[in-house]
């Protein structure tokens, strides 16, 4: 940095690209030092990632980088201030070597409370963490603030998920493959499910259609329809999570450690709900956070990972920047992903290397699970723009060759909205099942255990047949009993989101108490969620507190017919 901008015409603003898990963090925290800077702007794009980078600057704090790094032997370190919230004034800001803020603090312009009076030459550096956000229109107003700053942004990609490249030269750039290699990051492979022939049912038309694995991959190109009825679709789902849940038995056994887990990208809410459910059906203890549950609900689930409490978690693009859980091992795809950008955020959720373990051990190393109708391997094109180490690293990943599936069983018709009620399901067309599947798996480097396990194969003369078996998934089983049980659990989690959305619909406020009408100080998202319950109950019979007696079928028919209850349910209590 320091040498790029001593030269003659350098440009104002740089980018480095690093990994997750590379040190971004500990990266900016020297970064003011090699610049020789006076005063520097650290921003963040999250609250976060901002209380983060302030515990990295903070003297005070155990995560101190200068201490924990031995960077600094101390007791005098850079002076920061935590520019976040109402607590912070001007008088911190003229003390303070370092600004650490977060992006949504700055927007309003001159009006900003912390930055709007500040002179134009305040800052003489800015350091922007997660940096591919910076094309975004509050960052050009902080380079107009701030003309003569220099701008530093770090990234793990340099395109957004929207598709723009990040802003600033590129001028260093570790390539995921040498992060593996160096043992910063997790050795990852990938294992792709390609049924060799796929039975799916046409909405438009009702019409069932067998296809080869050809044209699942071409319609995974070209139908965003075929490619959401992958990820979508009860059956096709099903085997993305039991290849999900072998993976991660077969790491538990090899490391005798059951803290390992899975984490699985969701399309929305109720496809969350649905994915969960999947994961609850086989046993495993699965929970969920979106946006939708409120930060309360999303902070307890979070502290259950933490604690080891969980064997998947799922999201929709909650879990991303700034996450730092180094257990999740397998990431199981079960999205759709259109750039480059997020499903790189995705998967860096699995390449933290694991504190206290051999780096190169069977404990850090991650599994991607995804199916070839997905079309992710296809999603590539901004890879021109990686380095080319990283363009290998990435084609080696998503492999996209395939392996045979036989295909088996007659074709199931699942009719849209049924066990999910969300309108992207109208014309989604619905998976078939799906016989038995090869798993094919692809490593990204030289595999010394992989090498270990070829030799004592040829040395026992396994024939073919042999290999292929241990290569093909496993379903797991379903008891009836747990299937009850996940779905009567998703109808409660179905049942408070849609009641939070039909209240923001109607621009309530859902802690306020509008709606109860008895007095009886319930507020309006307990009012709503209420009403589409007892609608439930009575749609099947049932009194308000025989929920536990719902069979398998009741619930299917209040799935099925959801969207019906709920307009009834909220009709009653808030009208059309």
């Amino acid at each position: 940095m320091r040498d790029y901008f001593a030269a003659p015409g350098a440009e104002r603003e740089i980018a480095e690209i690093l990994p997750v898990g590379c040190g971004k963090s500990g990266l900016i925290t020297i970064a003011p030092f090699a610049m020789g800077a006076t005063r520097v702007l650290v921003i963040a794009p999250n609250l976060n990632i901002a209380a983060q980078l302030a515990r990295d600057f903070d003297p005070a704090s155990t995560g101190n980088f200068y201490l924990k790094a031995a960077v600094l032997p101390g007791p005098d370190f850079p002076e920061p201030a935590d520019a976040r919230g109402q607590q912070t004034n001007r008088a911190d800001i003229d003390a303070a070597d370092v600004v650490i803020t977060n992006i949504q603090q700055l927007e309003g312009g001159e009006a900003n409370r912390h930055l709007g009076g500040l002179p134009a030459d305040f800052f003489d550096l800015i350091l922007l963490d997660e940096g591919h956000h910076n094309v975004a229109a509050t960052w050009d107003d902080l380079r107009q603030r701030f003309p003569d700053a220099n701008v530093v942004s770090f990234s793990a990609t340099p395109l957004r998920a929207d598709g723009q490249r990040m802003r600033g030269r590129i001028v260093y750039q570790y390539a995921v493959a040498d992060a593996i290699n160096d043992g910063y990051v997790k050795r990852i492979k990938a294992i792709v499910l390609n049924p060799a022939t796929l039975k799916y049912v046409r909405h438009k038309d009702g019409k069932e259609v067998e296809v080869g694995i050809d044209d699942i991959r071409r319609l995974g190109e070209d139908d965003p329809k075929f490619r959401r009825g992958i990820v979508m679709s009860e059956e096709s789902l099903a085997t993305i999570v039991d290849a999900a849940i072998g993976e991660l038995d077969r790491i538990r056994r090899a490391t005798g450690d059951k803290r390992h887990k899975i984490i699985a990208s969701a399309l929305e809410y109720e496809h969350c709900a649905q994915v969960t459910r999947a994961f609850r059906e086989r046993g495993l203890r699965a929970e969920f956070v979106h946006a939708n549950e409120g930060g309360k609900r999303n902070a307890e689930i979070l502290a259950k990972l933490d604690r080891d409490e969980l064997d998947a978690i799922v999201q929709v693009r909650m879990l991303g920047e700034g996450f730092d859980h180094p257990w999740l091992s397998v990431a199981a795809v079960c999205s759709v992903f259109s750039n480059l950008s997020p499903f790189v955020q995705f998967v860096g959720r699995i390449m933290r290397v694991i504190p206290g373990q051999p780096r190169h051990s069977v404990a850090n190393r991650g599994t991607v699970i995804y199916h070839a109708g997905s079309n992710i391997a296809r999603r590539w094109s901004d890879f021109r723009d990686f380095s080319a180490p990283d363009q290998q690293y990435f084609d080696e990943l998503l492999p996209e060759e395939a392996r045979e599936i036989d295909p088996d069983g007659a074709p199931v018709t699942i009719e849209p909205g049924s066990g999910g009620g969300d309108a992207r399901m109208v014309d989604v067309p619905l998976i078939a099942a799906q016989g038995e599947v090869h798993l094919e798996e692809q490593f990204l480097v030289e595999d010394p255990e992989l090498e270990k396990a070829l030799a004592v194969i040829a040395k026992r003369a396994l024939s073919g047949e042999d290999v292929d078996a241990a290569l093909v998934l496993r379903r797991v089983p379903v008891t009836k009993q747990r299937a009850r049980r996940a779905s009567r659990t998703e109808l409660s989690d179905r049942t408070t989101a849609r009641a939070a959305v039909e209240i923001r619909k109607r621009n309530l406020n859902p802690m306020g108490h509008e709606l109860d009408t008895k007095r009886l100080g319930k507020s309006n998202l307990v009012v709503v969620a209420s009403a589409i319950s007892i609608a439930c109950n009575e749609y099947t019979g049932h009194s308000v507190k025989e929920r536990h007696e719902f069979s398998q079928d009741e619930l299917n028919t209040i799935h099925e017919n959801f969207e019906e209850i709920v307009a009834a349910a909220v009709a009653g209590v808030i009208g059309g």
